[in-house]
């Protein structure tokens, strides 16, 4: 989704994974071993997602609003979502522009600005972590997502291959009966899924034509 604004995916070919192991910055074994490793990589995430701009693809799905209840489910971390427009977002994997106690989950911080330094401590004392959902962590948007995806009556998947879980369960949550569409140029049919319409696509190009669909 974001890939088109400039930030680079972590899974794709050209991705930060190809730049850093996993282990190494993404994680609570990595924040423990290294620390300012795992600050120095999110913090330059976070300086390129400032730099960047909603896209065509962004800036479409806050237009629905004018006809739908839209609620924007995403394992991007930026908050491109919010810049285009969209009013009810669910972030899956966490927030770049916000920080965490690396004790208490509940003390969340904005950041000023695109760096959070060695020195950077919550309020009772404990350094700041960013505020990302690391592998081995639980993931506390899962339920609220389910119970949006149950009520859904049109479900869109953009941008993702459906590989990684728990995010990719969501579909398991959708009914049947209702339309759904799936943007990706490496996207496939998935024949059990009923009601399924695969467009093999950028989003940037897709999905303000779907939109446009939907609003007429």
């Amino acid at each position: 989704m974001s890939a088109e604004s400039g930030i680079r995916t972590f899974r794709d070919a050209g991705g930060l994974w190809e730049d850093y192991a996993v282990e190494d910055v993404a994680t609570p074994e990595a924040w423990k071993r290294d620390p300012a490793l795992v600050q120095r990589f999110y913090n330059e995430i976070r300086k390129q997602v400032m730099e960047a701009q909603p896209n065509a693809a962004h800036l479409a799905l806050s237009k629905l609003e004018a006809k739908y209840e839209v609620v924007v489910i995403t394992q991007n971390i930026d908050d491109l979502h919010e810049r285009a427009g969209t009013n009810n977002i669910i972030h899956l994997h966490g927030e770049i522009r916000k920080a965490r106690s690396s004790r208490y989950e509940d003390l969340v911080y904005d950041i000023d600005g695109w760096e959070i330094t060695s020195g950077s401590l919550c309020e009772k004392g404990f350094p700041l972590r960013p505020f990302i959902v690391w592998f081995g962590e639980q993931v506390p948007m899962m339920t609220p997502s389910i119970i949006q995806v149950q009520s859904a009556d049109i479900f869109i998947i953009i941008g993702t291959s459906l590989e990684v879980y728990p995010a990719a369960s969501l579909l398991d949550f959708v009914r049947p009966e209702i339309p759904k569409y799936f943007i990706d140029p490496g996207a496939e049919n998935k024949n059990y899924i009923k009601n399924l319409t695969v467009i093999k696509e950028k989003a940037g190009s897709a999905v303000p034509a779907l939109v446009d669909k939907l609003l007429s």
